[in-house]
């Protein structure tokens, strides 16, 4: 089972070429790059010497570009009018550097409460419309669940596909396996009030071909590192063994740098990667006790 993290907090410090060379260093076999806005180097011009340079830092460590994340943003207009359209370069981006799975976040609508179905059916459109980028470029869709702060409470609530049922529905009703998987946001789970290994269970291994894996305290989006927080960690293991999952597991947890000093980096990166390898041998060792 292949695990990696996201770079964006390195890469806003050090560039994305530095990042990859200290996620490396610190042993991660795979790196998750995140597209968040406009400016990053998919959009420049000479974006296509970037990723032969990426490519070079890689292949000699055997570390593979596993997973991007497509640029988002809360506000629906500017999401659908001025990124999705960058998609096209997006998707090419992810070809060249040869990921599998590119995270599309669905279009977030403002109220969801009573909109549920207008919401869904939106978002079908939505996916269908991007799903010949996929076959153009051999790169996936995988559909991430959501959530929103409610506007009467300012609490978090359910928003798209945050509900395990619904986000099942939306790959089913997409019907296309060879464009589309889902990535489960294990904290996104928990902050909309379940629990990460019901989840699991209800999408299945059909279905689940990714996740984002971070702990949270079932309030805040903390970001943080597994075993920080509140999640039960035994309890995910044990259900993605239980579907016998054979996607990737991609941290994002970079919030957990911000409270140490700029010198421990290198080895809070490391401590990053135990953890992961972690899970991920807790995860292989219960599926080898349920197999004999």
């Amino acid at each position: 089972m292949l695990f990696s993290t996201q770079m964006g907090f390195l890469t806003g410090k050090y560039g994305i070429e530095k990042a990859a060379e200290m996620l490396i260093e610190a042993g991660y076999p795979a790196l998750d790059v995140s597209i968040f806005n406009t400016k990053a180097f998919p959009f420049t011009e000479d974006w296509r010497k970037t990723t032969e340079r990426l490519l070079s830092i890689t292949k000699p460590h055997g570390v593979v570009f596993n997973q991007a994340h497509a640029p988002f943003i809360w506000k629906t207009e500017v999401y659908k009018n001025e990124l999705v359209p960058l998609f096209p370069r997006v998707f090419e981006f992810c070809g060249t550097l040869g990921i599998k799975n590119l995270v599309v976040h669905p279009v977030q609508m403002g109220k969801f409460y009573g909109r549920e179905k207008e919401i869904f059916d939106a978002n079908v459109e939505f996916y269908k419309s991007i799903a010949p980028l996929s076959k153009e470029f051999g790169v996936k869709i995988a559909i991430e669940n959501m959530w929103q702060k409610h506007y009467v409470t300012g609490n978090i609530c359910d928003d798209i596909c945050a509900d395990p049922n619904e986000l099942a529905r939306m790959y089913d009703v997409l019907d296309n396996p060879d464009v589309f998987t889902v990535c489960l946001d294990i904290g996104h789970v928990a902050l909309c009030g379940r629990e990460p290994e019901d989840a699991i269970r209800i999408l299945g291994k059909d279905r689940l071909g990714a996740l984002h894996v971070h702990d949270v305290d079932y309030k805040d989006d903390l970001h943080t590192l597994p075993g920080v927080s509140k999640i039960k960690w035994n309890k995910v293991c044990e259900a993605l063994a239980d579907i016998d999952y054979s996607g990737d597991i991609t941290l994002e947890a970079d919030n957990f740098f911000l409270g140490f000093f700029e010198e421990m980096y290198p080895t809070v990166a490391k401590f990053m990667v135990d953890t992961a390898r972690s899970l991920v041998n807790r995860i292989e060792t219960l599926k080898k006790e349920k197999a004999d």
